[in-house]
């Protein structure tokens, strides 16, 4: 029986047929691994989703993480899960040789986790925020953060958070509070509170390790005097053992619609409930140079946002397999122009409607899915292609793609979770089928890690105009190249190749137009119609790749993918003319309306 977490022969496709993920084996970085362990590594993570992360999602969902005042209470089967995700190696995979990782290639671990995401998207947080910790420490930590913090990450002992949001500044990171005092030894002591903290407290693992931003007294205002720290829930001794709890404390839980397996807490720094060597204040060591916390959060930040597509493509693809199994043995009325009412009802699937339905989801799953990739193997053509302009361009097209590959999918495949409770019809919002709590974990993810809006100013504000608009230029440049290819096949593809063409004009002239005033305040008024018609244009443009790879293989596996992008190209793609045309505008409606009113 096919998984309905995902399908492994699309994987298979995009990694193998489109992105030659295979060629990355003739790289030094990637010397060791080839196709077969590869393969190897996807049928692993399948079966460890499957078996251990999958049998618990609702159980997880219906127990969320409890707080008795002292302790964080997690059912037993989440611990459980994540033993055999380290067991197994899975929780070393893409991580460097030097500390103990099988160094696979970073498309690879991103197809491995989406099994996770889409099995369980409260348990698989554990581990991929503790990925995204350990590489930034690896990236910006001294060796002997690296050796006590990164290895035991690594070998699954240790988890990992990232600590920016306070209740008073949300996204505003300029107006955080908390501080981090000197001390004699070199250590600091850092006072004050962080909430939205995934993973904040637990005893799922020995020690939690919290990146928390701070500023040091005396350093400059707002952002740019925030500094990194590496704070752990429990300290740890020379020889490596676990030492006495740090001054870390959770203050309550938060209680989300979905994600409700993964804790998510309000932490206090400096309470006083614990003073380690009896001095007050969470001890805390400083990751780099002071003030420059914020750059080196980024590199986490970044990662994260990559992420949260993954996370939004993978729930809305499983989303979209149970929509497409339950169509297919539904049997509910019968074809148009029947009237008889003794022939038997057909499969659901027989009705248009449900078919648009369906062919929405794929395109938006799909397409998602395509993009995610395409954004991993960007980040593996940073770390290991052979020139050092390569791995400039890659870096460039990365940046210019992190907004929409963190939005795009988390806008469009709670869509997809939307129209797979519509195919289920009454079924669908029970709690007795998996699509309903999908909505609802995924629906979470248009705000996390920068909202829909923070993408959008960062795409429209800085992305598409900084350094003379090289980064989108160069996007432009790498998707009109897939122009010229799919021109030469003819047929469909040429069609979509000339509508493809006309909105990736479309895409400069209106970054342009917003501008054309110099006014910041009038050019990101529509910033975020600009960020979702980028997206369907990035989206189409790997739409179009997928057609030219697809070009002359038969099948009902390259049927489907000629009949998403048909779906995308003619019902989709032209949602952007309305934006783009408002966009260059410079509608003021929005800039100008009173507060009052609303």
């Amino acid at each position: 029986m096919a998984s309905t977490l995902l399908s492994t022969r699309d994987l298979h496709f995009l990694l193998y047929e489109w992105l030659d993920t295979e060629a990355l084996t003739s790289r030094p970085r990637y010397a060791d691994h080839s196709r077969e362990t590869f393969d190897a590594a996807l049928e692993l993570a399948e079966r460890v989703a499957t078996d251990h992360f999958a049998p618990h999602n609702k159980a997880n969902d219906a127990n969320e993480p409890r707080f008795d005042g002292e302790r964080v209470h997690v059912i037993p089967e989440v611990k459980k899960a994540l033993q055999v995700y380290a067991e197994t190696g899975l929780s070393a995979a893409a991580m460097p040789a030097s500390v103990g990782g099988a160094q696979i290639p970073h498309v690879l671990s991103s197809a491995c986790g989406a099994f996770f995401q889409a099995a369980n998207l409260g348990t698989s947080a554990y581990p991929f925020l503790t990925a995204g910790n350990a590489r930034l420490l690896l990236a910006h930590g001294s060796p002997e953060q690296v050796d006590t913090w990164v290895r035991p990450m690594v070998e699954g002992r240790f988890t990992g958070t990232m600590c920016l949001s306070e209740p008073q500044a949300g996204s505003s990171l300029a107006d955080i509070t908390t501080r981090a005092e000197a001390q004699p030894d070199g250590t600091y002591r850092l006072f004050g509170n962080k909430m939205w903290i995934s993973g904040g407290d637990h005893e799922l693992t020995e020690n939690i390790v919290h990146l928390v931003l701070a500023k040091i007294p005396g350093g400059p205002p707002g952002v740019k005097g925030i500094s990194l720290f590496v704070v752990p829930k429990h300290l740890v001794e020379a020889d490596g053992s676990i030492g006495e709890r740090n001054d870390v404390v959770p203050a309550g839980l938060n209680h989300k619609m979905g994600y409700r397996g993964t804790v998510n807490a309000l932490l206090n720094f400096g309470e006083g409930r614990h003073t380690p060597g009896g001095r007050a204040g969470a001890v805390g060591y400083l990751v780099g140079e002071p003030h420059q916390g914020l750059k080196y959060m980024f590199h986490m930040m970044n990662s994260a946002r990559i992420g949260v597509g993954a996370g939004a493509t993978a729930v809305g693809y499983t989303g979209y397999l149970k929509s497409l199994a339950y169509a297919r043995e539904r049997l509910q009325g019968r074809p148009l122009g029947d009237k008889d009412p003794t022939r038997p009802q057909v499969p659901i699937t027989e009705h248009t409607d449900v078919r648009r339905m369906l062919l929405a989801q794929k395109s938006y799953v799909e397409g998602a899915l395509a993009l995610v990739l395409y954004c991993a193997r960007l980040v593996d053509e940073t770390a290991s292609a052979e020139d050092e302009e390569s791995r400039r361009r890659a870096h460039l097209l990365l940046d210019m793609l992190t907004p929409v590959v963190k939005s795009w999918p988390s806008q469009w495949c709670v869509e997809a979770n939307s129209l797979a409770i519509q195919v289920h019809g009454g079924y669908g919002y029970t709690r007795e089928y998996d699509v309903e709590q999908h909505y609802r974990d995924n629906r979470l993810n248009p705000i996390h890690e920068g909202t829909h809006g923070i993408q959008a100013l960062d795409l429209l504000g800085r992305k598409a105009v900084i350094d003379d608009g090289v980064r989108l230029r160069l996007l432009l440049e790498t998707a009109r190249e897939t122009v010229s290819r799919a021109r030469e096949l003819g047929g469909a593809e040429a069609e979509y190749a000339e509508l493809l063409a006309a909105a990736l004009d479309r895409t400069a002239e209106t970054a342009a137009a917003a501008w054309a005033e110099g006014d910041p305040a009038v050019a990101l008024a529509n910033a975020t119609p600009y960020l979702e018609a980028v997206g369907h244009v990035v989206v189409a443009w790997l739409w179009l790749e997928q057609l030219v790879t697809a070009h002359g293989r038969e099948g009902d596996f390259y049927e489907g993918k000629r009949a998403a992008a048909a779906y995308f190209f003619r019902h989709e793609l032209p949602r952007t003319g309305p934006q783009f045309a408002l966009v260059a505008s410079r509608d003021r409606t929005v800039l100008d309306v009173s507060p009052e009113v609303l």
